[in-house]
């Protein structure tokens, strides 16, 4: 094993001793660098506090772009050596350790190289980000969500807006030349619970054989409001297809649509007027169609399809999206047509968010009350898209802002329409399911929390509207769940509780637990039986 003097690898010596000059060498080493520690951490310090402390004197505007220079410097370098190697090699790993005689690389606390802050030029305004609070529409004392007041606009048999619930819609993605799996398609969505199917539209033989899907909807299942998607230079394409659709979605980047000079530096305030004027005299003729008609337009703003002129003047920003939206809604305006719903989509939620949220104040300003249609965009698929689309819809939901919401996977749009109703009932803005609420479980619980939930919900779900609580012990069940209708609470090992709101009925067996359950519900006359399902069999002679 070695004697006393055995040094390990990192030249400390076994047993916690070092022998004669070479221990007074190395106290004097560990001395010095404690001392150029010290030292540089006071500088650092001194350096950010007087750097932030000089920011925080400067307009809002500046105090993002340039305390992010600074925070980019100095984070995550709290050890001297780490503070020097931010400074003189940023690309380059500390080697600082040895074994076994051996300077091995050590990783920087952070993946790939240190990032210097952007030149000012290219630095792009936060100012967005100040308004972030989130509260608008919550009432502080009851919690409930304060709608913002618009105008109701009618599509098809759908109400959007005014005091309507929030409306669920979605999008296919068959080609629409295909006329009979467009149908089959839509007509899925709406029995799901999709009650605006939007179809693309990207030519005059696509805007025709939508009138052939409209026709054969109704001729075969019902008149499913309809929504059509027009993009690159589409007016005699919106102008058609207007015809045979209860709303037409345009986005103000494309509907006028010129591809971009690359030797373009500026947009002088000339040649920004004359885009604005071409835009207006496009959107005249689709306006008076759909007035005339009456029927609806969707302002359809997208954070990644902004026009150039918008870019040139107000950059990638919510600001440019706001302004887009507007110059469209003054045109209709100017026009006497109303039947307007807007949305300002982005696959950044804070993005999205901050142009809502903006939009919302602009209308306000100007009176006006138009609904919106709220959606994250390329959200992606799985749980992270519906966690992505929850986090925007559900937050502007939450403030009074959107009256329709389309949440966008990258999965069957079907999928789709479970994630919207979620969201609705969630926040309590429609009851379409029945309400489950059940505790994590923990040691207390005196049953198998997990599978009595399931055998509760195979048994009550097709009720929806009511609200069931599963409980696992009496500790916090009654309070927790005095929201539910009724109630199912471990009370003893072997035996639950049922409760009518916050009143206990009566104790049962666990293993009576959801067929009392039912009888209690079919006391109180709010059951009803679960509609038979069809079998493969029948439903093949119904298609037939």
């Amino acid at each position: 094993m070695g004697g006393a003097g055995d040094t390990w690898p990192h030249g400390h010596v076994r047993g916690g001793a070092l022998l004669g000059a070479e221990r007074v060498a190395h106290t004097e080493s560990r001395t010095v660098a404690t001392s150029q520690r010290k030292l540089l951490r006071s500088t650092y310090a001194a350096v950010l506090s007087a750097s932030v402390g000089a920011v925080e004197q400067q307009p809002t505007s500046d105090k993002f772009a340039n305390l992010s220079a600074i925070m980019q410097t100095t984070l995550f370098v709290p050890s001297a050596s780490r503070l020097v190697s931010s400074f003189t090699a940023p690309s380059q790993p500390c080697t600082s350790r040895r074994a076994n005689g051996t300077r091995y690389a050590m990783p920087r606390m952070h993946d790939g190289p240190a990032r210097p802050p952007p030149p000012p030029s290219l630095v792009k305004d936060k100012s967005f980000m100040s308004d972030q609070s989130g509260i608008a529409g919550l009432d502080m004392e009851s919690g409930a969500i304060q709608r913002r007041e618009t105008r109701a606009v009618r599509v098809g048999d759908v109400l959007i807006g005014g005091n309507n619930p929030v409306v669920v819609q979605s999008m296919i993605n068959e080609d629409t030349l295909d006329i009979d799996g467009a149908v089959k398609s839509i007509r899925e969505m709406h029995e799901a619970g999709c009650e605006i199917v939007r179809v693309t539209c990207v030519s005059m033989a696509h805007a025709h054989a939508i009138g052939f899907i409209k026709h054969k909807l109704r001729d075969e299942y019902q008149d499913v409001p309809l929504v059509a998607d027009v993009h690159h230079n589409g007016l005699k394409i919106a102008l058609e297809v207007a015809k045979h659709v209860d709303k037409v979605r345009i986005n103000p980047g494309l509907y006028v649509f010129e591809k971009p000079d690359v030797k373009r530096t500026e947009y002088s305030k000339e040649e920004f007027e004359s885009a604005k004027n071409k835009l207006r005299e496009t959107l005249k003729p689709l306006i008076i169609s759909l007035r005339d008609q009456d029927k609806a337009l969707r302002i359809g703003v997208n954070h990644g399809s902004l026009s150039e002129r918008m870019l040139f003047t107000y950059g990638d920003t919510p600001r440019g999206m706001v302004e887009s939206a507007l110059e469209c809604i003054r045109v209709c305006e100017e026009l006497k047509f109303g039947n307007i719903v807007v949305s300002m989509k982005a696959s950044k939620v804070l993005v999205m968010l901050a142009a809502y949220r903006m939009l919302a104040k602009r209308m306000e300003a100007e009176g006006m009350q138009y609904p919106l249609h709220l959606g994250v965009t390329e959200a992606g698929d799985g749980e992270y898209g519906r966690i992505k689309s929850t986090l925007g819809i559900g937050t502007l939901l939450a403030e009074g802002l959107g009256d329709t919401i389309r949440v966008s996977l990258t999965e069957a749009p079907v999928k789709e329409i479970p994630v919207c109703y979620s969201i609705l009932q969630g926040l309590g803005l429609r009851r379409t399911m029945v309400e489950y609420v059940a505790c994590p479980s923990c040691g207390r619980t005196l049953f198998n929390l997990e599978s009595v939930l399931h055998e509760v919900r195979e048994a009550t779900k097709h009720m929806p509207g009511l609200s069931i609580a599963v409980m696992g012990c009496i500790v916090n069940g009654p309070g927790e769940m005095a929201d539910a209708d009724y109630g199912y609470v471990g009370k003893k090992p072997g035996h639950i509780s049922l409760y009518r709101g916050r009143t206990e009925i009566r104790t049962v067996a666990e293993e009576r637990g959801v067929e009392e359950l039912v009888k209690l519900l079919q006391e109180d006359g709010v059951w009803v039986e679960a509609p038979v399902q069809a079998t493969e069999k029948e439903l093949a002679g119904e298609r037939v």
